[in-house]
This record gives C-alpha cells, structure tokens and sequence, in this order.
C-alpha cells in the first residue's frame, strides 16, 4: 500500500512540474520552474521536512532563473544579429588562435563582397580567408 501511494505521489508530481513547464514562455521561466522543482526534492531529501522542502526550492528556483536568464540573453543578442544581416550584407565568424571570436560583417558590392577594411572579395570569403586580414 506505500509502495503504492509513493508511485502515485511521484507521477503526480512529474505531470504537475510538465504543467507547469508547459506554460513557460521564456528560458528563464523554465529554469526558474525546473529548479524549484529539483530544489525541493533535494531539499527533502536532505532535510526531511517542509522548511528545507522550501529552502531548496527556493534556492534551486533562483539558480534555475539565473541559467535561464543568461540564456534568453544570447537568444536575444542572436535574434538582434540576424536582424541587422539583410540580404545585401553576411556576417562571418573568424576564429583565433587563442579561441576567441571576431565577427567580420562583409556587404554585397555588385557581384562580390567588402570587408569593413574595404577590401573586395570576388565571392564570398569563407573564415580562412579572413583570418589574414582580421584574426591573429
């Protein structure tokens, strides 16, 4: 009869937290839910009674928001670049020795295309060739 009631307390509280994921519309929003969820069942684990129950899933609520937050910001600054690249310009990733990136932006001049230092390529250049010019 216990073995019982604990899987119907466990599967409920799986369709509750897909409820409540569901309704998210933001990756904040999910983090924030996601962690409440698992900082409760951390917090009981660890605790066994309700204070901790709801220090962990407020702890874990908070950390899920923060993840979630810093995501939506990429998703944002992601959305921004694709909408400051018409059709008459591309941006192009040069990677560099030490890993990090440069974002070359090259805009269409009648068949080929100019890099912001004003150099002309006769199609568009791939990274390797922009390295020389804008990488180390």
């Amino acid at each position: 009869m216990v073995k019982r009631t604990v899987t119907i307390m466990v599967v409920s509280a799986q369709i509750l937290g897909l409820l409540i994921i569901s309704g998210c519309q933001s990756n904040a929003q999910t983090g924030s839910a996601l962690g409440a969820l698992a900082g409760a069942g951390v917090g009981q684990l660890a605790g066994g009674d309700t204070e901790a129950t709801l220090i962990g899933a407020a702890v874990g609520a908070g950390a899920g928001y923060i993840f979630g937050n810093e995501s939506d910001k990429k998703k944002t600054q992601n959305q921004m670049y694709a909408m400051n690249n018409d059709i008459n310009s591309q941006i192009v990733n040069v990677t560099n020795s030490n890993g990090s990136v440069i974002q070359v932006k090259l805009h269409r001049q009648g068949v080929g295309w100019v890099g912001t230092r004003g150099e002309y390529y006769a199609t568009l250049p791939a990274e390797d060739q922009l390295r020389p010019v804008y990488g180390f």
